[in-house]
């Protein structure tokens, strides 16, 4: 699997050793992709924030930078500063299923923190290649990916909830990296995962080179040109063991925007960009002593910054990571949407001295 450091891309940021979510440690990720006959093309993506065999709640903020789409369970997130089981990620017409399918699990594994389950899980539309109305996603495949999800290196592009999706009008999916920060500022991981089905060919960026104004063939939207206009939309997922507070983590998923920006986006009202930040550190968050106490740690607010510029890079990296890793799918109505040409991508960066 190709990603886009291996190609030279130049991008901030020092990553962790496995320039993915699960270099924080204790998270693991599991994916089912459907793939069958001519029209079904999709999955579902879960991660599990303390791993599978872990249920305790993490400290958790979201933020909703265009609305269009939905994220379950994330007005109890915003209410109560607490992410209390497995996050999914899917298609939009799937979203049902995966939720429901996460609620009978957590009930199998008696791993409520409630005595009920508001669980979040998020969408992307794949209705390009995929035929949403087949509902072609089963509790079986949400099981598989609870049951079987690991750390470790994880595979991108056409995986999981990301396997039908279209990023800047070439084949999109899911991604994931990593930043570390120097022991100096803490030595905390910033890890994102994303779900990439966004953006116009036009404005594709990257290492500031605005790649989608040279590379306008083969875009199935806009023919290349520029419709002042944006389409699709982007889950994004960032954990960190920075031991932060829910308004904290708030404050950490808006700066997905920025890691989105970077790569040409300017958001638009058909996209849903509905972003999550989870925090693994403080093992006691939402429990307490017999007096309901409970002993946290919090980073202060001075201190925050080079966490806000981790979670810019990491989003950054892992949307293009989605790209570069992603190739070239022919789903629906024998729709074909073409992968990001690598070397076309190189040479460009090269004639405007970025690569």
């Amino acid at each position: 699997m190709t990603r886009a450091r291996d190609l030279g891309i130049p991008l901030a940021g020092t990553p962790g050793p496995l320039n993915a979510i699960t270099d924080v440690p204790g998270l693991t990720v599991g994916f089912a992709t459907v793939i069958k006959g001519d029209s079904a093309r999709t999955g579902v993506t879960v991660i599990h924030p303390r791993g599978q065999f872990n249920h305790a709640p993490v400290f958790a903020g979201t933020f909703a930078f265009n609305g269009n789409g939905e994220m379950t369970g994330a007005a109890w997130v915003e209410e109560g500063g607490l992410l209390e089981g497995p996050i999914g990620l899917t298609n939009t017409h799937s979203v049902g299923i995966v939720r429901d399918t996460i609620i009978h699990w957590q009930a199998a594994q008696d791993s409520f923190f409630q005595k009920w389950s508001c669980p979040v899980v998020a969408e992307t539309a794949d209705g390009w290649l995929n035929d949403m109305n087949g509902f072609h996603v089963e509790p079986e495949h949400v099981l598989s990916a609870l049951d079987s999800a690991k750390g470790g290196s994880l595979p991108e592009g056409n995986i999981g909830g990301g396997t039908g999706m279209i990023c800047y009008e070439f084949k999109g999916g899911t991604g994931t990296a990593s930043c570390k920060l120097p022991e100096k500022l803490g030595g905390w991981t910033v890890g994102a995962l994303v779900q990439a089905n966004f953006g116009r060919r036009h404005q594709l960026t990257i290492a500031g080179v605005p790649v989608g104004q040279h590379l306008t063939e083969d875009a199935p939207f806009t023919n290349g040109e520029n419709p002042l206009a944006e389409q699709g939309s982007l889950i994004v997922v960032l954990a960190t063991d920075a031991p932060l507070l829910p308004h904290q983590l708030k404050r950490i998923a808006r700066r997905a925007t920025l890691g989105m920006a970077r790569t040409g986006s300017l958001g638009g009202n058909g996209s849903g960009d509905i972003f999550l930040a989870f925090s693994t550190a403080n093992s006691s968050a939402g429990r307490g002593d017999e007096n309901g106490l409970a002993t946290l740690q919090a980073l202060s607010n001075d201190k925050i910054d080079p966490l806000f510029y981790a979670s810019v890079y990491a989003t950054e990296e892992a949307i293009l990571n989605a790209m570069v890793s992603a190739e070239t799918m022919t789903g629906k109505d024998g729709i074909t949407v073409k992968a990001l040409p690598h070397e076309d991508v190189m040479d460009l960066l090269k004639r405007y001295g970025r690569g």
